[in-house]
Formats: C-alpha cells, structure tokens, sequence
C-alpha cells in the first residue's frame, strides 16, 4: 500500500467503491479519513482498503498573513469572544482540508468581516476540547474568564461552544456568573468548510446581542433552516431539539426572548428581559457539588441503579421521570434508600415540554410521600446544574426549599405553555 502523507489528494479503492479527496489526520490507527469534493469526510477502514493512488502531493508553501492593525472604533462597544471548542468560530486548512480554531481577534474578522461593523472585537481560546468533553471544572474556569473579560472592559462576552452540551453550560454559567454585561453562548450545526455552515450568522448574531443593553446568559442559534434570522434563547430555558438540523435549539416552556437579524442588524425582542444599569459589577460562584446524577426512568429499569450512586457519596440524584414525573413502583424502596441516606431525590418530567405534577396521580403522591420533590418546569439538564450549585452552596435543608424557588429564570410557575 503506498504511504501518503496527510494533506495529498488521493484515490482509495475498496471492496465497496472508489473514494477520491484530501488525507485528512485520523484518531484511529485502524481508520483513514478523507474530505471529499463534496465537503463532507468519510472515514474509511484500512482492512478495506484494496489500492491507495496518490493523485497530487499536498505540500503548498508557507505563509503568514501580516496583522491587521485594526484600531478601536470609539463609537462601538467592546465584544470579547472566548472559544471552547466547537466549530462556530474555525478555519479551513486549505492543505489538509481540516478545521482548526481561529481565535485572535484578526482571525475572526478576517473570517467574518462583518464583526467590524459591530463592534471591536477582542478573541481567544481559553480551551479546545469537543463539548462532549466538558465538565464542571470547565465551567469554572469559563466563569473566571467571564469575570477576567469584563473587569478587563467588555461589555459584552460571546461564548463559542460545541452545540452538544451548551445547553448544560449555558445552565451553569447562568447560576454561577451575575455579571452586568449579556454573556451569550453561539455555536455552529455546520462546519465553516461547508457551503451549509451556519456559523458566520450564528455569529454575527451573537455579537449583536452581547452589544444589547441587557444582562443575563442566553444562547444564540439559527432561527429556522434558512439563512434569515437567529432566536436569542435563555440560558435556562433552551435545548437542542435536533441532532443536525440548523435550527436545532428551542426554547423550552417559554418563547425565545428576542428575534435577530443578521442583515439590518435588527433586535427584536418577543419578551421584556432585565437591562444593565452600565455598572459592569460582575461576581462570579463556582462552587458546585459534583456528585449529582442524572437518571432516566425507563419501563424494567433496576433500582441497583440509585443504591450504586448513594454507595458511591452521590449527594443529589435527579430523576427524569416518565408524564408528569412518575416512576415504577418497584424502584420506590431504592429510591426511599437514597433519601434516608441523606440524598436529595429531585423529579423532572422526560416530555421536556410541560411541567411536573406529582399531585395528580397516586404515583406522583407516593413519590412525594418518600421525599421527592418536583423540579416545576425545569428541563432535566437545568435541574441537574441548579441542584450541583445548590448543594455546593447551601445545607440540605435550605436546598429542599431553594430547588423549587425561581432564581435566574429557571421557573415559570405558571404560563401560556401549561395545560392545566
């Protein structure tokens, strides 16, 4: 088999067809990966592969683009954006076809220049890992970036994340940052190497928002499938609804805050939200208990399950309940275990629209009985975040009373979504 190196544009014969692109790296020994004409990556195994022909070397030479010099425009405001990760802000390498991170602020305007018109913008990465990878040591240190940007002069910080568990980080972020500046989380469904991307308007529209004269964390994403405008969505009521679709992020229980128009620039807001008083105060608390699961309920599921994170020092368990937020029977003695043990039991509904009800059935009022308590209409990730900061912050019986008490937008305790 001849030895190409990444980057050559070759044509792989296999016992299924004939595969012709760029030599992409691969993670996997077993694996070669390649971007085709087309734009999208295939992933071929090599014990397939019958014959590799290299069509043309990939080596191009080198060049560094000179700094743009851009100086700060007195009249705009201050947008800092920080990446995590993810592909809403990136670069093609046009020799290997692969997408990198391109975060300093020249990258960023070379890549949207559209920001300028905006406002001045300040970028770096302050990590680089796929959001499947997050956890909530990230989290912390995304919250002292925050704080560290806005002490710094930003008055506004745009966060680019995977779009996997942004949901989770936008939760986070909403409990342990109060910051007098919008924190807006953006990502992108579609990588900048294809003609689909959404990621320049996703973008764009994220900076559009950070300059708003609001506070608060919300997320930023494609509106609908076209290419017409993006929904500002709060950071405790939002959550990918769709593995690939563009428009994929909804709000839950409630409606998006704001309509934003990539093009005129327009904000226009579908519900009233709380305005900064130009203060730039920020706090941050990243103290959150780790050892909080989240459980689905599912018909035959084993309650060993529950006993297994009360044995292993779990301090919080939520369960993402079937309907109204019911489980089986036959798990309430190990659900009664966890709680004699000291662990708080919280309930969501799995439905993710509609809220939580333990009254209405005699299921919900056993439940209840043993020391459940309902999460309202907190989607499951939510209450994951909010129990974590909870008990990272308070004893367990102030816990018990906080859950259920609105504190950055997590409840509604009544609205137009309910249907009783």
């Amino acid at each position: 088999m001849i030895e190409a190196n990444i980057g050559d544009i070759i044509k792989v014969e296999t016992k299924k067809g004939v595969f012709k692109g760029i030599l992409l790296p691969s993670t996997e020994e077993e694996i070669i990966t390649i971007k085709m004409d087309n734009g999208y990556n295939v992933g071929i195994l090599k014990e397939n592969i019958k014959n590799i022909e290299i069509i043309a070397k990939g080596e191009k030479p080198k060049y560094e683009l000179p700094p743009l010099n851009i100086k700060k425009n007195e009249k705009l405001k201050t947008i800092s954006i920080l990446s995590t990760g993810g592909t809403v802000a990136s670069k093609v390498d046009y020799k290997t076809g692969a997408v990198h991170p391109s975060f300093t602020a020249d990258d960023l305007i070379r890549a949207v220049p559209e920001l300028l018109d905006i406002a001045n913008i300040k970028g770096r990465a302050i990590m680089n890992i796929l959001s499947e990878n997050m956890k909530p040591e990230y989290w912390k240190k995304i919250a002292e970036e925050i704080k560290k940007e806005v002490e710094e002069g930003a008055d506004g910080v745009v966060i680019a994340h995977g779009t996997d568990t942004m949901g989770y980080t936008a939760s986070a972020l909403s409990f342990m940052v109060k910051a007098d500046v919008p924190i807006i989380l953006v990502g992108a469904q579609r990588s900048s190497d294809r003609p689909s991307s959404d990621a320049a308007l996703n973008l764009i529209s994220a900076v559009l928002a950070a300059r708003e004269p609001i506070i608060g964390v919300y997320v930023v994403m494609h509106g609908e499938s076209g290419d017409t405008f993006c929904y500002l969505h709060k950071g405790v009521k939002v959550r990918k609804c769709h593995s690939s679709r563009r428009d994929a992020f909804k709000s839950i229980n409630n409606i998006p805050v704001a309509k934003i128009n990539p093009f005129t620039k327009e904000v226009i807001y579908l519900q009233e939200v709380e305005k900064s008083d130009n203060s730039r105060k920020v706090e941050i608390n990243t103290n959150l208990e780790e050892k909080v699961a989240l459980i689905k309920i599912y018909p035959g599921m084993d309650g060993e399950i529950i006993k297994y994170y009360v044995d292993n020092g779990y301090k919080g368990i939520v369960l993402e309940g079937t309907g109204l937020g019911h489980a089986p029977e036959y798990i309430f003695e190990d659900i009664k275990y966890a709680i004699d043990k000291g662990v708080i039991v919280v309930m969501t509904t799995q439905t993710i629209n509609g809220r939580v009800n333990m009254n209405v059935y005699s299921n919900g009022r056993e439940l209840q009985k043993i020391g459940v308590i309902g999460c309202e209409d907190m989607p499951p990730e939510v209450a994951l975040v909010k129990l974590m900061y909870l008990l990272g912050n308070y004893d367990v019986e102030e816990v018990k009373k906080l859950i259920n008490k609105d504190l950055v937008g997590e409840i509604e305790y009544r609205s137009r979504f309910d249907a009783y």
